[in-house]
């Protein structure tokens, strides 16, 4: 028998059973020796009737007897028979709704039974059994380790463990897939130990060791391939790359702003532009929290580009974005450039040239945008991915940011690598656990901003029930007589016939302005047209609405600090990072700021993971506690990434994040240095 034999040929089973092996990919023995158990139950002792827990799952052996088939009062079938343990004592046995048991057992055979008995007033009674035949081959369903595999349609546990010993010889036939050395520095089960502790275990410990070992090899893949990509995106060094780290230009670029950097971002700036000194494009991480000042990190580095005559490029995903920070990266520019032109610093620093290029640029001021950038007379262009068009050419690109990376796939960035290699940075305000963003962007070094600027205070957050709801909109409209801001997130844009109760933006607008119709409300959502999203967020900022009703399009980047409510409704709904960047929308000033999570009823209102929003204000916390509870895929995009759906223990254990980084570096003969 070989890995390569079809199925039909060793299996004994019928076409339906193979049509469905082949619908989950299986259609080899290869294949199936790798179709791997979710779980294993021990159910390697023995007990007695005597000894045996009542409704408690055991199992014993013994002989069968009086073996029939009755029928109820209401023709239901019935298999009756009489079990006698190897002591003698004996149960009544019954399977509802099983009459093919009466052909397949015989009086008199000997069976392991594996069930629950219960006591029927002076009879003990096993009640559905699982069964099987003792006699000389090893016993498949009992009496050992017995593995529980992923079931699918009609393809039981049980069904598969009966034809995983069909095709048992053909382990020794499989490859081993890590190297020699590897094996021996980890201590790792060899490949095809692994895959005969999982379907054939004998000890626990064997168990363990293999979950181990296929635990390593997963983590190992996906950070050679990241590695892999890193390397791939740095093959091509050029030594107009390479761009002094200006100290002094960073220093009155400090001086010119009316707060001090915090610590973090002064390490972050330094790391970032560390990197840019080297020919090797950098392909860095920049993580931070909600407020933590990474448009500051990016400006800085962009100033230190620009300086030295290159082009910078920032990439957001949305057009709201885009014009937020072209404004903001402006502001800061210009007041640097004051500072500078006052005679405060020793050098020129001529105002850079700042463009925005989005999908709803006007035809004409798009060629003129090109030919600029062609030309090199803009240095610095921000926009969506209008920037990654083929037309889009740069006469000097050293530098591309990209925002809020989860929301690209690869193929965007490989298109940046087409105009010219620069040096790369992504950054991001949803926290990733480290391991995981060693996991899944691991081809990135990494910083990480954990400290917020200035002296803003704690954002009190608050879950609120559906009959406390009334109590709160009335605390909001005191705050905005008082002349705050506030916003109110749903989760829909309009009515839903399936999600009836879940409160949608058009309708929230309708009452909002009936009961507070001395208030000036607006509305915010995706399908609305891009110029009129931005009209409305520009007479938001400027005050002349007092709520802004939206969806979670203002997760990311909005920036108004007189706003300082937020209210989101069916709170249940969103995970715990995304409430988190939810509630980042405010806090914004030195003014104290609220957060309500209104809960569509009163259970949900009590659910331990959304007062888990009330006891932290950590994002990088929150995100553990939303990994584990949710898991990576829904949580960060990564299922677009290619990451697969791997244990969340496993993505939570930074020793075997380190050791399986490490080992991918030391195969691939590179070493990124990545502390850890």
């Amino acid at each position: 028998m070989l890995l390569s034999t079809p199925l039909r040929e060793v299996l004994h089973t019928t076409q339906p059973y193979l049509d469905a092996l082949k619908g989950m990919g299986i259609t080899t023995v290869g294949d199936f020796l790798l179709y791997l158990p979710r779980a294993h139950e021990d159910l390697s002792q023995m007990t007695t009737i005597v000894g045996a827990p009542m409704d408690t799952k055991v199992t014993i052996r013994g002989n069968i007897e009086d073996v029939k088939l009755v029928y109820t009062r209401r023709r239901k079938k019935l298999v009756t028979a009489t079990f006698t343990d190897t002591l003698g004592d004996s149960a009544e046995v019954i399977w509802f709704n099983q009459p093919h048991i009466v052909r397949m057992l015989k009086d008199g055979d000997e069976v392991v039974l594996t069930g629950k008995l219960a006591e029927d007033g002076r009879k003990i009674t096993f009640v559905s059994p699982q069964f099987e035949k003792a006699g000389a081959r090893p016993l498949v369903h009992a009496g050992r380790l017995v593995p529980i595999y992923p079931q699918h349609d009609f393809i039981t546990t049980k069904w598969l463990r009966e034809k995983m010993v069909l095709v048992k010889p053909a382990i020794d036939q499989l490859e081993e897939t890590l190297p020699a050395e590897l094996l021996a520095e980890e201590n790792l089960l060899p490949r095809k130990d692994t895959v005969r502790a999982l379907h054939f275990p004998e000890e626990p410990e064997e168990v363990k060791r293999a979950h181990d070992r296929m635990a390593f090899e997963e983590m190992y893949r996906l950070q050679e391939q990241a590695l892999s990509r890193r390397r791939d995106w740095q093959e091509h060094s050029q030594d107009r790359l390479k761009i002094p780290m200006d100290i002094e230009l960073i220093r009155a670029f400090f001086a010119s702003l009316k707060f001090t950097p915090t610590g973090s971002q002064k390490i972050a700036i330094y790391e970032i532009l560390r990197d840019m000194e080297s020919a090797v494009p950098m392909s860095r991480l920049l993580e931070g929290d909600v407020g933590s000042g990474k448009t500051l990190v990016a400006v800085a580095v962009m100033a230190n580009v620009v300086r030295h005559g290159g082009q910078a490029a920032l990439m957001v995903p949305t057009e709201v974005l885009a014009r937020q920070h072209a404004e903001s990266i402006t502001r800061l520019l210009l007041s640097f450039h004051t500072y500078v032109t006052q005679g405060k610093a020793s050098f020129p620093f001529p105002l850079p040239a700042v463009a925005l290029l989005t999908g709803s640029t006007p035809g004409a001021d798009a060629r003129e945008i090109k030919q600029k950038l062609a030309a090199g007379t803009i240095d610095i262009i921000i926009g969506t991915h209008a920037l990654i068009e083929d037309s889009v050419t740069f006469r000097d690109l050293r530098l591309v940011i990209v925002d809020e990376q989860h929301r690209f796939g690869v193929v965007q960035r490989e298109r940046l690598k087409e105009k010219g290699s620069p040096h790369f940075l992504s950054m991001t305000a949803t926290p990733i656990p480290r391991t995981l963003a060693l996991t899944a962007y691991g081809e990135h070094d990494l910083s990480v901003l954990t400290e917020k600027p200035g002296h803003r205070q704690k954002i009190h957050t608050k879950v609120v029930p559906p009959m406390e709801r009334r109590t709160v909109e009335l605390f909001i409209d005191t705050q905005i007589a008082e002349g705050r801001q506030a916003y109110v997130i749903c989760p829909l844009i309009t009515e839903s016939d399936e999600l009836a109760e879940v409160r949608n933006v058009e309708q929230e607008v309708k009452r909002l302005s009936e009961e507070f119709s001395h208030r000036r409300i607006a509305m915010l959502h995706g399908r609305m047209k891009s110029q009129e999203k931005q009209e409305i967020m520009r007479e938001f900022r400027e005050g002349k609405h007092d709520i802004l009703v939206s969806t979670s399009v203002i997760e990311v980047g909005i920036d108004v600090p007189n706003a300082t409510l937020i209210l989101i409704e069916g709170a249940e709904r969103f995970g715990l990072s995304q409430l988190h960047q939810l509630r980042g929308r405010v806090g914004r000033s030195d003014a104290k700021s609220y957060c309500f999570l209104f809960a569509t009823s009163a259970q949900q209102s009590r659910s331990p993971r959304l007062k888990a929003m009330e006891q932290h204000d950590s994002g990088f916390l929150l995100a553990e506690i939303d990994l584990k509870l949710r898991g990576p895929g829904e949580l960060y995009g990564l299922r677009q990434s290619g990451l697969p759906d791997m244990q969340v223990a496993t993505l939570l254990n930074p020793e075997l994040v380190v050791r399986a980084r490490r080992a991918a570096e030391k195969q691939l003969g590179i070493r990124v240095g990545q502390a850890v």
